[in-house]
C-alpha cells in the first residue's frame, strides 16, 4: 500500500498546495484519493512531479511533489503520511510494540 511520509509542504502560486516526500511503498498517481495520517484528511491528487517533470505514476524511492485539491498548507505538516484512502489507509496510534535487533553492538 502507498506510504509517503511528507518532508515538506509548499504553496506554489498558480498551482496551490504541494506536499513533497519520498514514496516508501506503493505508488501515487494523478486522480488518486489520498488520506493524510494522523489527521485523516482526504483529498484528490491533481498531479505528480519529480524534478519539474510531470509523472503518470511515482514508485518507491521516487522523491516527488504532488498537487492536492482544496487543502491549505496550514492543514499539512512534515511527518504526516499520505496513503491510498481505498487500500489500507495509514492511521495514527498512541503506542506500539517493536522487536529491535542491534546488528553491530559496541564492544
Amino acid at each position: 500500500p502507498l506510504r509517503l511520509p511528507l518532508q515538506d509542504v509548499y504553496k506554489i502560486g498558480g498551482i496551490g498546495t504541494v506536499p513533497v516526500g519520498r514514496v516508501e511503498t506503493g505508488t501515487i498517481k494523478p486522480g488518486m484519493i489520498v488520506c493524510f495520517a494522523p489527521v485523516q484528511l482526504t483529498t484528490e491528487v491533481k498531479s505528480v512531479e519529480m524534478h519539474h517533470e510531470s509523472l503518470p505514476e511515482a514508485f518507491p524511492g521516487d522523491n516527488v511533489g504532488f498537487n492536492v485539491k482544496n487543502v491549505s498548507v496550514k492543514e499539512l505538516r512534515r511527518g504526516y503520511v499520505a496513503s491510498d484512502s481505498k487500500k489500507s489507509p495509514a492511521s495514527g496510534c498512541e503506542d506500539f510494540t517493536a522487536q529491535v535487533i542491534v546488528l553491530n553492538p559496541p564492544r
